[in-house]
């Protein structure tokens, strides 16, 4: 079972993510997320809060250029800024953030424009125990274009 991570601020959106338990088959993915849109500043305050209760405070996001709206090199969240890396040569369908315990954690990124139904079906197979299915094929077998 998935373990559905909550940011404590409450000013800040509720990050649509669930990530496996500690322990479980690590996969391609460490759980999945579900973006509200393709604008990466205002999506991640929400997604590093909720992580860092896995990973301690974020201290780096890479993620795919061509997957999101054009970006700084940089987003503040809360007090701190948090670097962004855009990268051509990862996978589209994920984003990496690097927790300050060194802990890295890889989401299959639901596209927003995903019905509710079908992303909730993607996040939870991205986060079950024993996923190790790759990307495309989450996104595919629940329906989601890729």
């Amino acid at each position: 079972m998935a373990t559905a991570i909550q940011p404590e601020n409450e000013q800040l959106h509720e990050a649509r993510l669930r990530v496996k338990k500690t322990g479980s088959e690590r996969g391609h993915v460490d759980g999945g997320w579900w973006p509200r849109s393709t604008d990466l500043e205002a999506e991640l305050p929400s997604l590093v809060a909720a992580l860092e209760q896995w990973v301690g405070p974020v201290t780096r996001v890479s993620y795919h250029l061509d997957t999101w709206g054009p970006a700084t090199r940089k987003v503040y969240v809360g007090d701190r800024i948090v670097p962004l890396e855009g990268f051509r040569f990862t996978n589209p369908h994920t984003i990496t953030a690097i927790g300050s315990n060194a802990r890295q954690v890889v989401l299959l990124v639901v596209p927003p424009e995903t019905p509710p139904e079908a992303a909730d079906a993607a996040l939870r197979s991205a986060a079950g125990e024993e996923s190790s299915t790759a990307t495309a094929e989450i996104l595919a077998g629940e329906g989601v274009p890729a």
